[in-house]
Parts: structure tokens; C-alpha cells; sequence
């Protein structure tokens, strides 16, 4: 399995090229005051297990893997239940601040979904994301549009890997301002570098 992607990195992808090449293809890392608390806030979450809450059992740390996608990763929650005489799985992924604009966490919990689907026989209709800052869980329907945008997101991070190349910064400096790895893409540095070289 060494060449599966983490499914992690979708998230990563989904919010920036070049912060996903930076982590997944350089193995750059940089923890400031947000990774770290949101390690903090994760921390229960990691801790694989499972434990039983009326008609839910809810397991904790689920290695997830998919051979058709060729992802695999870790799904935080999947909670477990039988409705209608059916066995229903609903992923769940914790998150440290609050619903964004963008779609980068959805795209990370479908990517388990359809892990979850291809490896068993239960429906996974949808699953939620859980964000600390708001203390609400925002619920995600797999949907057909939702599906392909995350089988996009995993042929655009082949080929990402495949060109070699590092993406150029983001234009949208509103994604940098809180990004870890801001010290090390410099992306308002690099911008006037190749602005100056024109």
C-alpha cells in the first residue's frame, strides 16, 4: 500500500496544490498554534476503540482503504446503527475551527464513504463534520456531484505527483494567513519573484 494516497491529502489538495505538494510530495511539516490545537482537540478521536450508546455503537480510529481509488487513511468516527433492517455506517470527521468556504472537508469524509462502500455491504448515505469551533455538526450527503468532485480531487493529486512540479501559490491570501506552512511556500515572496522575472 505505499502507493495509496492518504486521504487526508485530499483535504490538504482540495484547499491548495501546493500546500498538498509541499506535505505529501516533500514531506514538509510546520506546526503553529492551529495544527497544534487542533492535535489537541483530536486526541480522543485517535484513540482507536469502540463503545456502545443506546441503539449506536460507535467505533473510534477506522483504518479505511479503498483498491479501486487507490486511497487510504483514517476515518476518526464511524458510528453504526441498523435502520430498517439494514446496517447503516456514518463517517465522522473532527475539525478544529469552523465550516469554511470551501469543500476541502467534504471531499476528505467522502473519500472514507466510498471506502466504507466499497468494503462492505451497509449503506453510508451520509456523515458529518464535527467542528469544534462551533461545536456543530455539519452533515454531508454523498451525492452523485459530490462523489465525482472527490474522484477529480484524487486523479488531480496523481497527476500533481506525476508532473514533479511544485504548484504555484495561491492568488487568495485569505487561505495563507492561517496556513502552517505559510514560512515555507512564501507565497507573497514568490509571486513577486516571478512578477519581477517577467
Amino acid at each position: 500500500m505505499d502507493d495509496y494516497l492518504p486521504i487526508s491529502m485530499l483535504n490538504q489538495l482540495e484547499y491548495c496544490a501546493r500546500r498538498f505538494y509541499l506535505m505529501h510530495v516533500c514531506g514538509e511539516m510546520e506546526v503553529n498554534a492551529h495544527v497544534l490545537e487542533g492535535s489537541l482537540r483530536h486526541q480522543q478521536a485517535h484513540s482507536a476503540g469502540a463503545e456502545r450508546e443506546g441503539d449506536v455503537l460507535s467505533h473510534r480510529r477506522v483504518y479505511l482503504w479503498s483498491e479501486r481509488l487507490g486511497v487510504a487513511g483514517f476515518a476518526d468516527v464511524v458510528e453504526e446503527r441498523v435502520v430498517d433492517g439494514r446496517r447503516v455506517l456514518i463517517p465522522i470527521e473532527y475539525k478544529k475551527g469552523r465550516m469554511g468556504r470551501w469543500l476541502n472537508d467534504h471531499i476528505q469524509l467522502c473519500a472514507q464513504a466510498m471506502c466504507l462502500m466499497e468494503r462492505s455491504d451497509a449503506d453510508v448515505p451520509k456523515g458529518y463534520v464535527f467542528y469544534f469551533g462551533s461545536r456543530r455538526r455539519e452533515e454531508v450527503h454523498f451525492t452523485p456531484e459530490l462523489q465525482a468532485r472527490t474522484l477529480q480531487a484524487i486523479q488531480r493529486a496523481r497527476q500533481l505527483i506525476a508532473q514533479g512540479k511544485l504548484p504555484p501559490p495561491l492568488e487568495h491570501y485569505a487561505k495563507c494567513r492561517d496556513c502552517s506552512l505559510e514560512p515555507i511556500c512564501l507565497p507573497r515572496e514568490m509571486r513577486k519573484l516571478s512578477e519581477t522575472a517577467v
